[in-house]
């Protein structure tokens, strides 16, 4: 079991930053993937960024050059900052995790076995 708690979410003006965390507790092991997605009302979970086990960073086309993923393995937390903030980032994140996770499935939600409770950020004008 991995358990996965988000925090660093809140409300932020067009253009802002917010740098969003995601710490990892129980059986973490070398082959974990994580992922960053999220959900806006009405719309499915959508991936952002993410850790493909200890190796590359990939990144969603609309949040490239403004979201950086980032991790810190001694505290088993990874991040998300967020800078350029735009009105369309207005969602719920949420992190999500899988010790199976092939390469091809990194940004499919459903692929994913463990997830955190989610955290807002709402951007506005």
């Amino acid at each position: 079991q991995v358990q996965l708690v988000e925090s660093g979410g809140g409300a932020v003006q067009e253009g802002g930053s917010l740098k969003l965390s995601c710490t990892a507790s129980g059986r973490i092991s070398w082959d974990l993937s994580i992922g960053w997605f999220r959900q806006a009302p009405g719309k499915e979970k959508e991936f952002i960024a993410g850790f493909f086990r200890r190796q590359n960073s990939y990144y969603a086309e609309s949040v490239k050059g403004r979201f950086t993923i980032s991790r810190d393995n001694a505290k088993n937390t990874v991040f998300l900052e967020m800078n350029n903030l735009k009105l369309e980032d207005t969602a719920v994140y949420f992190c999500a995790a899988d010790r199976s996770l092939i390469l091809s499935s990194l940004r499919r939600a459903g692929a994913y076995d463990y997830w955190g409770q989610g955290t807002q950020v709402t951007v506005s004008s």
